[in-house]
């Protein structure tokens, strides 16, 4: 939803956050740290970098001893690879300024459009999110994928999310601590942003090229996230188990009662043997599909009732803006 600009009344920005998950972006943040801290420096007088080292394998870790030398850099190691997800997780709980933006540390996030961001910030809105223009460089898989992704988190839901906006936003200070009181473990960012609520403004974007190494998000990642995030808001895939075994037994009933009448009739020997193996091989089939849908839920409640954290802090490396102080 659209916020308002008309009735709202600009506001001042004493601090600002930035949240940067990194996974093997050793090269790319070397880039990408100079333009940031000078753009967050033009934007507000207090401003952090927090870094989130999310297991990276390459030179990541080594350079964050050089990195934290620089004023406003604050970074957190992770013990492994514990998923974008809580990487942003642990950002969010580390940053402190009064607004906090996240982008991703691959350099196609442009810092430029942080004063778009700011600006609308100051006019009114809760939340400023960046939207992809086009996806007409991407895969005919992707493309075809996203759009069926969205069509089916968003069927019959109070809430929408949207289309084309990824985790390239600014949050007020009150939002990132509603998402900050959510309690589930499996979460899917993209769904908690919407959901949360909040006056939204969208800004239309095209992504910069990637310039150094690529990204880890390949087609089964994607399609784990897809269904991560299709079982963490909507309970569709289990009203689907059960609208396709009602249509199943209705069809089932009626071939019975065609064999029977066709028996009665004309007195024909009903030869059974294929009609049994492949009722049965249709049938086994459909309820080992049920149970794993069913099984998913019950895994994510697994893992929710254990309670484990989120992710595990290696070290924790320079100085940031202080809860306090922000």
């Amino acid at each position: 939803m659209a916020a308002s600009h008309e009735a709202a009344v600009q506001r001042a920005l004493p601090s600002i956050s930035c949240v940067v998950p990194c996974y093997n972006e050793a090269d790319n943040l070397e880039n990408l740290l100079p333009l940031l801290s000078a753009r967050l420096a033009s934007l507000a007088p207090q401003w952090e970098i927090v870094l989130v080292d999310d297991g990276s394998t390459d030179a990541t870790g080594e350079r964050m001893d050089r990195w934290i030398r620089q004023p406003g850099v604050h970074a957190l190691q992770l013990s492994r690879n514990f998923g974008k997800e809580a990487a942003l997780t642990a950002g969010l709980e580390a940053a402190a300024g009064a607004v906090v933006v996240m982008m991703d540390s691959d350099m196609q996030h442009p810092p430029a459009l942080l004063d778009t961001f700011v600006r609308h910030w100051r006019a009114g809105a809760d939340v400023v999110y960046a939207v992809r223009e086009h996806r007409d460089a991407e895969t005919a898989f992707k493309r075809v994928g996203t759009g069926w992704f969205y069509r089916l988190i968003n069927h019959g839901d109070r809430f929408e999310v949207p289309q084309g906006a990824g985790d390239f936003r600014l949050m007020d200070r009150r939002v990132v601590q509603a998402l900050l009181a959510l309690p589930e473990r499996n979460r899917f960012m993209k769904g908690l942003y919407a959901w949360v609520g909040f006056e939204s403004v969208a800004v239309p974007y095209l992504p910069d090229e990637r310039q150094h190494g690529r990204s880890y998000f390949n087609k089964l990642r994607l399609l784990r996230l897809a269904f991560a995030g299709l079982t963490a808001f909507t309970v569709w895939p289990l009203r689907a188990v059960i609208a396709l075994g009602f249509v199943l037994a209705l069809a089932a009933f009626g071939y019975g009662a065609y064999l029977t009448l066709v028996y009665l009739l004309y007195g024909h020997d009903v030869s059974g043997w294929t009609t049994i193996v492949v009722s049965l091989m249709l049938f086994v089939g459909i309820q080992l599909v049920s149970l794993g849908v069913v099984g998913e839920y019950v895994g994510r409640i697994y893992e929710e009732v254990k309670r484990r954290p989120l992710y595990v802090v290696k070290r924790e490396l320079g100085q940031g803006l202080r809860k306090d102080e922000a």
